[in-house]
């Protein structure tokens, strides 16, 4: 089977990675963390909402773009190469569509980026982006509801990546705006957002490779470059690797949603851990290449790999979609005789 971009998607991509070109470097990513100047973050966050990014899955009626899951891997790559700390999947991927199938009047502001929308569909978990948020999409049992800052109470909960700005949240039963409810529909949202999770790891993973291919480059030791080394050039080789195999399974589950494909449960699984373990590889690499520099939070990098951390334990870790794969193709273990 063969994947490409569609013209539509690419174009929006493309945009998207214009704008965070210009808009989006490490001086807005650590505005976003504790003690940051974080209306930086959200002036950027405005300007990708008026590209069409919050947008992209809300039907053309309800003043959305009208794509649908074959969208998501591209934009949200762009978004995860940036490091832009927003709740990117939680609100293009699960969140907006969800208030615009419930015709929720909050959907304008989403839309334009003046209120910020988180989501979970993991009840109990902390919520990413909770201490920040305007607006909440929470589960309670199989419903999915939305809920107002002043409607919840949301007690901080630390993180390896500080812009994540977790915090355990919990809403009055029963309170709230009814968005969506059974088990089909908190189901397709929770894909949703491993989807979503799974295209930004992939973005994190190829901009760690591609700064530490150019730091290698440049540092020397022995008078030679550092990445003229065997040891660098094969650890460095078998990141890029593993980012590569990790893109076309993100992009495959995103076929798979669109589609209605039956395999899609195991397609967005097999692409979350890809891309978790892709990006995980990706960060150990990037700072064994770096040497003592990679470990200093005054470095760049520990930006992306902190982030990278805490995404691929979100919305399920690799362990958590290994074992949902076994259980949807029914694999047993196997004893010993």
């Amino acid at each position: 089977m063969r994947f490409s971009t569609a013209e539509n998607d690419a174009a929006l991509a493309g945009a998207v990675a214009d704008l965070l070109a210009k808009e989006a470097g490490p001086e807005e990513i650590r505005a976003g963390w504790p003690g940051g100047r974080g209306e930086r973050v959200d002036a950027v966050w405005r300007k990708l909402a008026g590209v069409g990014v919050a947008c992209t899955l809300v039907p053309e009626s309800d003043d959305g773009l009208g794509l649908d899951e074959n969208a998501l891997p591209p934009l949200l790559t762009e978004l995860g190469r940036s490091g832009l700390p927003v709740p990117a999947a939680e609100t293009v991927a699960v969140g907006a569509p969800l208030l615009a199938a419930a015709g929720a009047p909050q959907l304008a502001g989403v839309l334009s980026g003046d209120l910020l929308l988180t989501a979970s569909a993991d009840a109990g978990a902390p919520v990413p982006f909770g201490t920040r948020a305007d607006l909440f999409v929470l589960r309670t049992g199989e419903q999915l509801r939305l809920y107002g800052r002043d409607e919840v109470d949301a007690e901080p909960v630390g993180s390896a990546d500080g812009s994540r700005a977790l915090a355990r949240v919990t809403a009055p039963p029963g309170g709230g705006l009814l968005l969506a409810e059974g088990p089909d529909a908190v189901a397709a949202a929770w894909r949703h957002g491993v989807l979503g999770t799974a295209a930004l790891l992939v973005g994190l993973g190829e901009r760690m490779v591609e700064l530490t291919v150019a730091y290698v480059a440049e540092r020397h030791q022995f008078g030679v470059p550092v990445g003229s080394f065997q040891a660098v050039k094969h650890a460095l080789a078998d990141a890029e690797l593993a980012v590569r195999f990790a893109r076309p399974a993100v992009m495959a589950a995103g076929w798979a949603q669109a589609a209605g494909d039956p395999g899609a449960a195991v397609r967005t699984s097999m692409a979350k851990v890809l891309a978790s373990d892709a990006a995980r590889l990706a960060a150990r690499t990037a700072i064994q290449c770096h040497g003592a520099i990679g470990y200093t939070t005054e470095y760049d990098l520990h930006l992306y790999a902190k982030r990278a951390w805490a995404l691929a334990a979100a919305w399920g870790g690799p362990s958590d979609h290994r074992e949902l794969i076994a259980r949807e193709l029914d694999l047993t273990r196997v004893g010993r005789a």
